[in-house]
């Protein structure tokens, strides 16, 4: 007999104690809980389950930099088993209340993450599960604002040496990256800089929020981050290299507008992976890029980066 939608029971975790409990779904996330919840990067209140009996049917959970505010909805599942419309019943339900509790009245829902197999629409039961979840956030007034490739080097893997085109240097503040970063917005094929662009914002208002809100923060050197001239130097472009909570990364790269089209972004991104492959115990550098920026995922297999997942992000209105 199935139950009804009605029966559910939605709750907080009580505390890090029932972390047992909330990995009764499973998700790739699951390992880095117990951590964030030490580091603040999570709190047991922004831990949500939907319980049919001692059945967990449904789950969710925001992500944040340091346990302000939350910034990221990065975990949803649901139990797959169940048959619709009781597994989107049960999610639906299980993501308004949630909400509603965890996000601050009057402000913006924030992001929807999701990571997937790189071929997760070949199979049929990873596809049914996506897509299930993909249809309670659009239920709820969700927009998929872009496919992503998430791709990684890893260690061994031959970084290519200096060509001798471009010199690269250090950084010299803000203003000197924030010089560059602004032409790149123009023409960008990044969807959240392009979705900055259209809600209002000029190329440098979407730059410095970029800055301030992503890149600053960062706790790695800035002095590994570089710029990239011409021999007479003329500007070409940017990387950034870092390390986030998890993994050292490849945070942001651009080549400017009048510099595209000369391959200048493969000498680029092999700067910032020499970089962090000299660090010492680099197992693996992370990087992403959207499904549409084809040169820019051409410039990572080239380097020998591997799409190991994709990624999915979806958006709300802010008036939602």
């Amino acid at each position: 007999m199935t139950s009804v939608p009605g029966e559910l029971t939605i709750r907080p975790l009580a505390g890090p104690q029932e972390l047992g409990l909330f990995r009764e779904l499973s998700y790739v996330l699951d390992h880095e809980l117990a951590a964030d919840l030490e580091s603040g990067r999570r709190r047991p209140e922004w831990l949500w389950v939907a319980l049919r009996g001692e059945r967990v049917v449904a789950r969710i959970a925001w992500w944040s930099r340091d346990g302000d505010v939350p910034l990221l909805l990065d975990v949803f599942d649901l139990d797959d088993t169940l048959p619709e419309p009781e597994r989107g019943e049960a999610g639906l339900r299980l993501l308004e209340a949630a909400t509603a509790a965890v996000v601050p009245a009057g402000a913006p829902r924030p992001e929807y993450g999701r990571y997937v197999p790189p071929d997760w629409r070949e199979d049929p039961v990873v596809r049914d599960g996506v897509e299930a979840r993909i249809r309670v956030m659009e239920r709820s007034g969700a927009q998929m604002l872009v496919e992503r490739l998430r791709l990684e080097w890893r260690a061994g893997t031959p970084v290519p040496a200096d060509s001798g085109r471009l010199r690269f240097r250090p950084v010299d503040g803000r203003e000197d990256l924030l010089a560059l970063m602004t032409p790149v917005m123009e023409g960008t094929l990044d969807a959240h800089g392009r979705a900055d662009l259209a809600s209002g914002l000029s190329a440098r208002e979407a730059a410095e929020k970029h800055y301030d809100e992503e890149l600053a923060v960062y706790p790695t050197p800035r002095e590994w981050w570089r710029i990239a001239e011409l021999p007479d130097g003329e500007p070409v472009g940017f990387v950034i290299p870092a390390r986030n909570s998890y993994n050292p990364i490849i945070a942001y790269i651009g080549v400017l507008p009048a510099r595209r089209g000369h391959g200048y972004i493969d000498d680029i991104l092999a700067e910032g992976t020499r970089v962090l492959a000299a660090q010492d115990g680099v197992e693996r550098i992370r990087a992403a890029t959207d499904l549409g920026n084809v040169p820019m995922a051409r410039s990572f297999e080239r380097l020998g980066y591997v799409n190991f997942e994709r990624a999915f992000d979806m958006v709300w209105d802010e008036g939602s």
